[in-house]
């Protein structure tokens, strides 16, 4: 018989053991979160005592011309170890319980593959079941992956070697491992098995996969090792600090309510590592990226999914982020006018009401090309149903005809997800266009438009495409982020697959529309996953009105574009409430340094609402843009071919620069000029990380070599360089791009000592990429042949020191 207090802390413990299993299923992948906005955090599967665990072990067979063979995984389950008061879990070998044993392995043996895609990509595949499911064609890449013959096979000890100039790749038999290596020999990374972790004290958990005993679901853990001083980039819009080595990133499209939390808009299954490779796993289930948190020593991909479908890639930044959008798209360039300013509140709500903020923006001489209208243009009574407020815009036709004809055009914003309310929502229900829950019924209070159903798209494109045969160029793609994880969609999946998948889905939908009734290429985008930077433009979500916003906001600029995507913008000023004014003006040259740029958050968000020297600040910034827009549409035109972001990590075009790798409150805007916003109140100016070489102060024309310097802004408060050497096209200003004369433009060379300036420039009459190349003569610089054969004359002059 136990005694009264050993018997309370055996019921104690018996509480607390129920409520922790209790916890663990809830946190299960193949659970649904406890609110609709919940992540799915996988992580925890990987920590269950009540799975299976299976560890990779060795190759049972391998054919090194075909790359095909099969592991052997050795069955495992957790148990408690005990040791000084102290108690944790650790991996054992586990025989199985089984009815037939001979039908089925204690440990199986399962297919591995490994095929070269190019000369720089490999890509790894395993299975925990003996059928893989098909996931091609998939919406995430843009077409069956090539084959590459470069790799040379070599035997090495313990088992195969294939190399190219890029690195080499080797697979070792017993144990089981796979190393990365660059042309040197150093290893970049290598997959870790059980035995590398018996150094340490803490039970790691190697590269493996579980199998629940709820379902007999199967979920993967890739683990890869991490090298001292590795730094790791990418995983989408992430908000927190910009090198992701220590972090846990948990890829479950979110509404993130903003931008200082862990949560993301656009979370991206892709990282870059500084140490010469990247990885893109192939997947639209949940995943969590553990990137040195839980052990410092090792990368964990673990994932919902239960086969790995993994993109390894070689090179330096630019190389890595090529590849990776070769395999997953690379964005068409939008309109001209898209780069120009956009102006919009929460919400303009009627046809006078967006007649008078144009009519301002003219009278005040501040350029703009778009006017946004947001919540407010449709019946409230109705709900969003697509049609206009007949008794507030009367004639919409006639007001975006109106508009264009003073260099205007307008974007409308929606949602995919229709209320009760909607005068629409019985239509979807009736015709099976929306989500259905586990149970067959409408999945949630919303009908929310299933875009995995023909139908449900054919119908939505028979809506939009009247708007835009109206008049509207562009549809804002707001939301997307809550397609529910329990529902079933017309694919034949769950949200399992689906949730991620979503708003590539509707990014996708909403583009094809547009470029088939307009003929351009664009969106207004904020949910995002693998893919969809086919589909620009993304914006950054709602941030606050803060400094600590506009910083994370900025971070999570360079993470997407450190993910694939070229075309980024962002709320200026902020989202959530009035912006300070003081805010808003240090706010307004970041906005206009990025690829495309607009205000947009709770009003008042028009300049003439401030003080009359925050209009001059306003309307210096946005002509900034204006002149500088021959710059911005050839870096955008470079930029979309490559793959490369607008809005540019300093890393990317300096990587043997050290100390590029440490900023991420700066950031090159294309290949020449660099901006570092003024984040904090109150400052004039600021620290700033120039790397290797001269750069030249745009404002006051100062020059300053690579390294850290205090600079002090200009009229126009960011600080902003320019590369030596750098050739600077520019424009005469405009009041829209419409009214731009592209026949006429100036090629302003920024020099210190250089002899030699280079630049690039694409007229929008032919969309064609030209190299400017000038030479310095007799102390100016001249142009180096005729490179628009008549088509525009270049003016050139010089900033130097």
């Amino acid at each position: 018989m136990l005694h009264n207090g050993a018997g309370l802390r055996l019921a104690v413990w018996v509480v607390m053991a129920l409520v922790a299993a209790r916890i663990g299923c809830a946190a299960s992948a193949n659970q649904p979160p406890g609110l609709l906005n919940d992540l799915v955090d996988v992580s925890s599967d990987f920590r269950s005592n009540s799975n299976e665990y299976f560890l990779a072990d060795r190759l049972t067979r391998f054919d090194p011309g075909t790359g095909r063979g099969e592991i052997a995984w050795l069955r495992n389950r957790i148990y408690p170890r005990m040791s000084f008061d102290n108690m944790e879990n650790v991996w054992r070998p586990f025989a199985g319980i089984t009815i037939s044993e001979k039908e089925y392995q204690v440990n199986p043996t399962l297919p591995f593959s490994l095929e070269f895609i190019t000369s720089r990509t490999v890509r790894i595949r395993i299975q925990t079941k003996t059928a893989m499911k098909n996931l091609e064609p998939s919406l995430m890449l843009v077409g069956e992956p090539p084959r590459d013959t470069s790799w040379k096979l070599s035997r090495v000890e313990g088992g195969y070697r294939y190399t190219n100039t890029a690195g080499s790749v080797t697979v070792l038999e017993k144990p089981w491992h796979v190393e990365f290596r660059d042309p040197q020999g150093t290893l970049l990374t290598k997959t870790d098995h059980s035995s590398d972790n018996e150094n340490s004290i803490d039970p790691v958990l190697p590269f493996g996969f579980i199998r629940r005993p709820s379902d007999y679901s199967q979920s993967l853990a890739a683990v890869f090792t991490l090298a001292p001083g590795e730094k790791l980039f990418g995983c989408g819009e992430s908000f927190t600090r910009l090198d992701k080595r220590g972090q846990k990133m948990v890829l479950w499209v979110n509404n993130a309510n903003g931008v200082e939390t862990s949560r993301m808009y656009k979370p991206i299954p892709f990282f870059l590592s500084s140490r010469g490779y990247g990885m893109f796993v192939h997947t639209t289930a949940p995943a969590t990226f553990d990137l040195g948190s839980g052990f410092g020593g090792l990368s964990s991909l673990m994932l919902g999914d239960d086969q790995l479908d993994l993109f390894f890639f070689f090179g330096s930044p630019k190389e890595i982020l090529g590849e990776y959008t070769a395999l997953t798209g690379r964005p068409p360039m939008p309109p001209l006018w898209s780069f120009g300013f956009w102006m919009s509140r929460l919400a303009y709500e009627s046809d006078a009401e967006v007649r008078e903020v144009a009519a301002k923006l003219r009278q005040n001489r501040i350029p703009a090309d778009v006017i946004h209208i947001d919540s407010g243009w449709y019946d409230l009574k109705r709900g969003n149903d697509l049609k206009f407020a007949a008794e507030r815009f009367p004639d919409p036709g006639k007001l975006f005809a109106d508009l264009k004809r003073d260099g205007f055009h307008v974007s409308l914003w929606q949602v995919p997800y229709f209320s009760p309310v909607n005068s629409v929502f019985p239509e979807l229900v009736k015709n099976g266009l929306s989500v259905r829950d586990g149970k067959g019924n409408v999945a949630f209070e919303d009908a929310i438009l299933d875009f995995s159903n023909p139908a449900a798209v054919e119908w939505y494109r028979r809506k939009l495409s009247e708007l835009l045969r109206m008049g509207a160029a562009a549809i804002k793609v707001d939301f997307g982020e809550s397609a529910p994880m329990t529902g079933v969609y017309a694919s034949g999946l769950t949200g399992f697959y689906e949730h991620n998948l979503y708003p590539l889905r509707y990014n996708k939908a909403v583009a094809d529309i547009t470029r088939e009734t307009t003929g351009d290429n664009i969106i207004w985008a904020r949910s995002a996953w693998a893919g969809s930077q086919r589909y620009p433009i993304h914006w950054g979500g709602d941030a606050g009105n803060t400094d600590t916003a506009m910083a994370a906001t900025l971070r999570g600029g360079l993470s997407l574009g450190l993910s694939g995507f070229t075309f980024w913008s962002h709320d200026i000023g902020g989202f959530a409430l009035k912006t300070p004014e003081e805010l808003y003006r240090r706010w307004m040259p970041f906005g206009m340094l990025s690829s495309h740029s607009r205000s947009h958050g709770r009003p008042p968000k028009e300049p003439w609402f401030f003080s009359p020297a925050f209009m001059e600040d306003f309307r210096r910034a946005v002509e900034l843009k204006y002149r500088l827009m021959p710059y911005v549409y050839a870096q955008a035109k470079d930029s979309s071919e490559r793959g490369l972001p607008m809005v540019r990590a300093l890393f990317i075009e300096y990587p043997d620069d050290p100390g590029a790798w440490e900023v991420d409150d700066e950031y090159l805007f294309g290949s020449d000029i660099l901006v570092a916003p003024l984040m904090e109140s109150g400052t004039t100016g600021r620290n700033v990380y120039l790397p290797q070489g001269q750069w030249i102060d745009y404002q006051s024309h100062k020059s300053y070599p690579g390294g850290w310097h205090k600079i002090e802004a200009g009229r126009i408060p960011v600080v902003m360089l320019v590369r030596d050497g750098a050739a600077i096209p520019e424009i005469e200003l405009a009041q829209s791009t419409i009214a731009m004369d592209w026949s006429k433009l100036d090629v302003v060379v920024f020099s210190s000592n250089a002899n030699a300036a280079h630049g690039l420039v694409c007229l929008p009459s032919d969309e064609t990429l030209r190299k400017v190349d000038l030479t310095r003569r007799n102390g100016t610089f001249e142009l180096s042949g005729s490179p628009f054969a008549g088509k525009a004359a270049l003016n050139a002059r010089m900033y130097t020191q």
